[in-house]
């Protein structure tokens, strides 16, 4: 199901945000679950196998698209978004809720979560291949090493579009190298431009504040993931006191990749540890 929630901004106009939602089919008293899409990505990243799955499991699911991302309205100055507008979506999202979700966040979309939740709680969230909690400075640099052209043109231009402007790059950003082409294709044209600001926040100024965040977090990788290392990831995980979990042969777009069931069934099997079901 497709609908739209509106707030009004500071300057007294409204923004409209796209959600995708799924429901089950029979009565269900599990807490709903709100999953948050990465950088260049939309709500679209969660329609084709998370949302249907999570709700046949009987959790009321949504899927939010940020501002200027998939049909959510886009302000006057894209480029000049930040991670704080996308924290106030998810915030005018879960307030219009009618109890609070489990959120999964992936990638720029768990650097967003976190961020969230240092001012908030939720019943549980989960981290997939997130934003690592020294930034991004590791992956523009391994950019820089394989494109250096590239990251020339996102600087002089201020459009992060270029990093997975063809279906090379998307693949290699995000996807297995035996994905199938055709459905490479078919998410390479669903990419977009991503905020030059938000690149720079998840670069230095937005980093994650990890004292502050007191809800139960599961922090997931995947092996194959080239934006975000393992490396990267336990070092996240370290400092929450966690041990991350690694996903086999996988590359970024855990929610989209031929394993996506097996990431999907150890997010529902931590909920129910966690007696949250």
């Amino acid at each position: 199901m497709l609908f739209y929630w509106y707030h009004m901004e500071k300057g007294g106009g409204t923004m409209k945000l796209e959600i995708i939602s799924k429901k089950p089919k029979g009565a269900s008293r599990k807490p709903p679950i709100l999953f948050i899409h990465g950088a260049w990505h939309g709500a679209w990243c969660w329609e084709k196998y998370f949302l249907p799955y999570f709700a046949d499991k009987g959790y009321t699911s949504y899927a939010l698209s940020f501002r200027g991302h998939g049909n959510s309205d886009a302000p006057r100055s894209f480029r000049g978004m930040g991670i704080s507008d996308y924290v106030t979506d998810i915030a005018q999202v879960i307030d219009q809720l009618p109890e609070k979700p489990v959120i999964v966040g992936h990638s720029m979309g768990g650097l967003v979560t976190q961020k969230y939740l240092e001012k908030n709680t939720l019943p549980a969230a989960i981290l997939l291949a997130s934003v690592p909690i020294k930034g991004v400075l590791g992956t523009t640099l391994r950019i820089a090493c394989r494109h250096p052209l590239i990251l020339l043109k996102v600087n002089l231009t201020m459009r992060l579009y270029p990093v997975v402007g063809s279906q090379k790059l998307t693949r290699e950003a995000f996807f297995s190298e035996d994905m199938d082409p055709d459905m490479v294709k078919e998410y390479f044209h669903k990419m977009q431009d991503e905020s030059y600001r938000a690149f720079l926040d998840m670069m230095f100024f937005q980093l994650p504040k990890p004292d502050k965040v007191t809800t139960d977090l599961l922090i997931l990788g995947a092996e194959k993931d080239t934006v975000f290392t393992m490396s990267e990831i336990k070092q996240t995980a370290a400092v929450y006191g966690i041990t991350p979990e690694f996903f086999k042969g996988m590359a970024h777009d855990m929610m989209l990749e031929k394993g996506w069931q097996e990431v999907a069934d150890r997010i529902i099997e931590w909920l129910s540890e966690k007696g949250i079901e």
